[in-house]
């Protein structure tokens, strides 16, 4: 049987526009919001993530070798596919003291002079507020630029770090005093309050002042961090074959993912993605509550013409088939204009919350004028609204990150809602017996 019929009236149902606005209305703002706010989450999370990798853990590490063949080591790391950068280093915890009164703790992390360099990845994660990244000699040091605010210090000045342990007292000779004073040579942002406010970069040579300071540790960046567990097992592999090591130290060399030393807050992060999409995602219910709704109306509405598409010849799939072609538009429509304007919202963030900022501050404005000329206010408040302001947040501006997987499954969700409710709608044409319908005509 010719089926081109079924297309025919689903052309003339759908040209109607006996379509539910709303519902087209609902699935796109829920297309919408869901982009959006997937994309300043993504920003902030991978923002944190990045941080975190690229400046702070690496993605693997290997710690516990004899520190006499860290050359040799890098060498072998960054000959196995899939290595972009190797990095020895040592860091302890310590205390810093400036100008003002008081100390603040810090993580101090002894580089190689040429860390960025040999680390690109780094070097793009930090911002030079002032001065610039030099630790070439071993009184120099690159202090966070929140420490540097709360110690009075500014590049050029001169900062004492102190070993926690040597704080507590005690040595292991002349030469492990536990403290020792620095020359700043700049001060870095991450955009991370962590490492802003309790980071300081010395010469790795300058560590061994530091009694405390902790085994020689070399980290390794991947090109990506995904495919840890095959490079680190690549890795271990080269390491073996090479026969660097001796049969003890062979033992003693220990590997580890960025899994293992920050499981913990990657898991809340994609747990908190989850429920995010999960609460957003409900829009989509009701949504398609909504289109079902108003289906069975529009079946019970058509019962005479679809007796007589049954009469004379209509499967009752294929007149199911033009109720679904209906709610297909619906879904098309709605999901289609919210992926539009969700990628042009996040694609310009920065602008739309401006937008949104100016708007209220001038409605903000209108209404402080009027109360001040009725004399219900004796002046103007103080500041301004802002979504995101610098006082709470420790940000500059809004991270924005479209991931493009995630907005093709956002508008799968609002195509099937539609889609879904219009097929399950429609089963309601099944009951209707084109000779009962024709004779009561």
């Amino acid at each position: 049987m010719n089926k081109r019929w079924i297309w025919f009236v689903a052309a003339r149902y759908i040209s109607k526009k006996r379509r539910n606005p709303l519902a087209v209305l609902g699935i796109a703002t829920g297309v919408l919001a869901l982009i959006v706010i997937l994309a300043v989450m993504n920003g902030f999370q991978l923002g944190f993530i990045e941080n975190i990798l690229e400046v702070s853990s690496y993605h693997l590490r290997v710690e516990a070798f004899p520190a006499e063949k860290t050359q040799d080591l890098q060498n072998i790391m960054l000959e196995t596919p899939g290595i972009t950068a190797a990095v020895p280093f040592r860091e302890f915890w310590g205390l810093a003291r400036g100008r003002l009164a008081g100390q603040q703790p810090v993580l101090v992390r002894g580089l190689p002079e040429n860390a960025l360099e040999i680390d690109p990845a780094m070097a793009d994660r930090l911002e030079m507020e002032s001065g610039h990244f030099d630790i070439s000699q071993p009184r120099y040091a690159v202090l966070g630029a929140e420490l540097a605010r709360r110690l009075g210090l500014f590049a050029g000045d001169e900062v004492t770090l102190f070993s926690i342990t040597g704080i507590l007292g005690g040595g292991y000779g002349d030469e492990a005093t536990g403290s020792e004073t620095f020359r700043i040579t700049g001060l870095f942002r991450t955009g991370h309050y962590e490492y802003d406010s309790g980071w300081a970069f010395i010469n790795i040579e300058s560590t061994r002042a530091f009694f405390d300071a902790d085994d020689l540790v070399l980290g390794l960046k991947i090109n990506n961090r995904f495919n840890d567990r095959h490079i680190m097992a690549a890795a271990q592999r080269n390491v073996e074959l090479s026969g660097l090591l001796e049969a003890e130290h062979l033992q003693a060399i220990h590997f580890s993912s960025w899994r293992d030393y920050n499981r913990a807050f990657f898991n809340a992060l994609r747990t908190e993605k989850l429920f995010m999409f999960i609460l957003v995602g409900l829009i989509f219910i009701v949504v398609g509550l909504n289109i079902y709704q108003a289906q069975r109306r529009a079946v019970l509405e058509r019962q005479e013409e679809i007796g007589l598409l049954r009469a004379v010849g209509g499967m009752e799939r294929s007149v199911r088939f033009v109720f679904v072609c209906d709610g297909a538009v619906v879904g098309l429509t709605g999901a289609g204009a919210g992926l539009v304007f969700g990628l042009l919202i996040s694609a310009n963030i920065q602008a739309f919350f401006s937008g949104i900022e100016t708007l209220v501050n001038t409605v903000i404005g209108f209404l402080n004028t009027a109360a001040l000329q009725l004399g219900l206010i004796d002046g103007w408040g103080a500041g301004g609204f802002a979504i995101f302001s610098p006082a709470v947040f420790y940000i500059r501006e809004i991270p924005s990150r479209i991931i493009p997987h995630e907005v093709a499954i956002v508008f799968m969700f609002g195509f099937l809602s539609s889609l879904l409710a219009a097929w399950f709608a429609s089963g309601k044409v099944s009951k209707i017996q084109p000779a009962e319908v024709l004779r009561s005509e």
